[in-house]
């Protein structure tokens, strides 16, 4: 008989643990003591799920307590889809708080495409200040200027899903900004009137298509850089200098290959003409045994040879050096 009695008792022991295993008994009571109803049946629900009914609970307990109109049942949908319930509530909670329209199902969507929900309603309250990195541009005269901006920008509820995001912002505030330096005539005109970038910026509707809303735009620095112009032009200066050398020195190669030429044709013409010489006393000889050539004919033609080469010898010693010898008069 007492055996009975210890089974029994060991087996109401396991039922008390098994209820109390899959029936949150303290999470229940908790949210009777709320006004946050929830049924056994539902918590047991959740454990045979996997879902953990302290989360549902808490956030149900917490969106009761604020007014909201939502069921454990759309909690229980949005933590299966991998959403953060928690993070969920406490968005609506303030969105509700700053009389902002943000839906259950908006939230929701906006919470599983991966952005912070809580913190975009916290910035439609509370803007945020983007501050894009030192952006180079170069005005017309040439200088390079160097600026950065600081965008306010508030999230726009509507766009958050599907719209871009900071990177896009501060992208197309560059671009602006490059765009308005550009056209300006002058570096001058930028460093007196900055506010010309934030109106040409503002005037484009850079937060088209973005989760953002630009309240503002302001420039923060604007720095000279370099002067792009004046060394393009030193550039090309030496570009030029180098072909005006390489042109020169090809001139100069073709100045000396001709020379070399010519002096291989004079070298040549006189070799001719030291051949030429030595034919000649054969010729002469030639025409001594043939007759045509007399003793006396010979003698004569060496005593104008030698003559004319007297003249010469003298013109040369009577001519100075800074003047141009006279031709001697021809023998006769």
């Amino acid at each position: 008989m007492d055996g009975v009695i210890i089974v029994l008792i060991v087996l109401i022991l396991v039922f008390i643990l098994l209820f109390l295993r899959y029936v949150p008994l303290g999470l229940w009571i908790n949210a009777r003591a709320s006004g946050a109803g929830v049924k056994i049946s539902s918590l047991i629900g959740m454990r045979f799920r996997r879902i953990s009914p302290q989360k549902i609970v808490n956030a149900y307990i917490k969106a009761c307590k604020a007014g909201l109109d939502v069921t454990t049942d759309m909690l229980e949908t949005h933590f299966l889809a991998g959403g953060n319930v928690e993070k969920v509530i406490n968005a609506l909670i303030s969105a509700k708080q700053a009389s902002i329209d943000l839906s259950f199902t908006t939230a929701c969507a906006i919470d599983l495409a991966g952005r912070d929900v809580l913190q975009a309603v916290q910035m439609s309250v509370l803007p945020k200040v983007i501050e894009t990195p030192p952006v180079a541009a170069i005005a017309k005269d040439g200088i390079e200027l160097r600026a950065k901006a600081r965008v306010t920008v508030r999230t726009n509820i509507e766009r958050l899903v599907g719209g871009a995001g900071e990177e896009t912002i501060i992208a197309r505030v560059g671009e602006g900004i490059v765009t308005t330096i550009g056209s300006s005539a002058t570096h001058k005109a930028v460093l007196e009137n900055p506010d010309l970038i934030s109106q040409t910026v503002l005037d484009k509707g850079l937060d088209k298509g973005t989760a953002y809303e630009i309240l503002s735009i302001d420039i923060a620095d604007v720095d000279v850089g370099r002067n792009i112009g004046a060394q393009l032009q030193m550039d090309q200066a030496e570009a030029d200098r180098r072909i005006a050398q390489a042109k020169a020195e090809e001139r100069r190669a073709m100045a000396v290959a001709r020379e070399q030429e010519m002096k291989a044709a004079t070298q040549e013409m006189r070799a001719k003409v030291v051949e030429a010489e030595a034919k000649v006393p054969e010729a002469m000889a030639e025409a001594l045994r043939e007759g045509k050539l007399g003793v006396m004919d010979y003698y004569n033609m060496k005593n104008t040879i030698a003559d004319t080469e007297m003249r010469e010898g003298i013109a040369k010693a009577a001519t100075p050096a800074n003047e141009t010898p006279k031709p001697a008069p021809s023998a006769k």
